[in-house]
């Protein structure tokens, strides 16, 4: 494809680090989703072609028209991963999935400035490619507002899941239980972000798992769910298995649709959340955690490829037979 050129107040970036996310995944296998997407978001076209990534840091090389002078040749910076159309009076697509915002996956990309923000320090690329997975558990426990008294419960422990337990674990929550079939994946939960309590669903029911830590410390509160796989029939299961009054977010994503039983749900009388996150507050306040060493998401990664090695890792994240989350150096740097 030709180089990606700058619009108005747009920054060129070499792109340095860049993370693979589930939703890369789901795009290239639901691509009708995007057909017809009535937000103007994303878009597919089977004539166009689209370059994925949406987790990402870049260096500065150049400037379109109209910039400020926020940032200099050389500089080192990351955006939410949104490019505006005319400065947002158009709108916005989402980088990776739109043809007009190509993605990260690639030597060089372009970003809006007024979403860019610098980073500055020490900290590694590939640490702040994380951002965006990151701010996503940090946006679900935002709006959680856990009370005294429950018990969250975090399902899945791949990227999303791994930053719900940082979320809560920065909060000081706890008891938190992390349920996941991958031992590697439970053991990463429990020794570098904050999991109490883990569970293998092959081998015991993580409600079970809760009502024992709940009786254990006395707390009398419902579980609050975090549920971080998206598996159809996952949240049929969870609102059958659950109390009375617990509240679930689902953070999972479901591209192929899912069903859910109404009237069970409303005889459990629970509370459920999808999508609408992360907002901006959560996505720079992730990232200001991550630069300052507040919150390492460092050790989720588990493989640093080149782009020749995309390919074969998208279709690790297929089969979520990967580790939670794989980088990638698309112009072979160190980052």
């Amino acid at each position: 494809m030709p180089d990606p050129v700058p619009g108005r107040s747009e920054l060129l970036l070499r792109t340095l680090s860049t993370a693979m996310c589930a939703s890369d995944v789901h795009f290239m296998d639901h691509p009708e989703l995007g057909v017809n997407d009535p937000t103007g978001r994303s878009h597919y076209d089977p004539d166009r072609d689209i370059v994925l990534g949406h987790e990402f840091v870049g260096e500065v090389i150049g400037f379109g028209p109209d910039c400020s002078d926020q940032f200099s040749i050389g500089s080192r910076v990351t955006a939410m991963p949104v490019r505006l159309v005319d400065g947002g009076a158009g709108g916005l697509r989402i980088i990776g999935q739109h043809p007009e915002a190509q993605g990260s996956f690639a030597e060089l990309m372009v970003v809006s400035e007024p979403a860019a923000k610098p980073v500055t320090g020490a900290v590694s690329s590939d640490a702040v490619s994380l951002t965006d997975a990151f701010a996503v558990g940090e946006f679900y426990v935002r709006s959680a507002r856990l009370e005294a008294g429950e018990v969250p419960i975090v399902i899945g422990a791949g990227a999303i899941g791994l930053s719900a337990v940082a979320a809560l674990a920065n909060r000081g929550i706890e008891p938190i239980v992390v349920a996941d079939f991958q031992a590697d994946r439970r053991e990463l939960a429990r020794d570098a972000f904050g999991a109490h309590v883990v569970v293998d669903p092959a081998q015991k029911s993580v409600f079970d798992a809760f009502r024992e830590v709940r009786a254990q410390h006395g707390l009398p509160g419902p579980a609050v769910v975090f549920e971080c796989v998206g598996a159809p029939g996952l949240i049929q299961q969870i609102v059958e298995n659950a109390e009375m009054g617990t509240r679930i977010y689902c953070a999972g994503g479901w591209y192929t649709g899912d069903t859910l039983d109404i009237t069970t749900a409303t005889r459990q009388g629970v509370t459920i959340q999808f999508g609408g996150g992360p907002h901006p507050q959560d996505w720079y306040g992730t990232l200001e955690a991550i630069a300052s060493g507040r919150l390492d998401p460092s050790p989720s990664i588990g493989k640093i490829i080149n782009l020749d090695e995309v390919p074969a890792a998208l279709e690790l994240a297929r089969r979520s037979a990967g580790p939670p989350r794989i980088v990638v150096h698309p112009n072979g740097d160190d980052a």
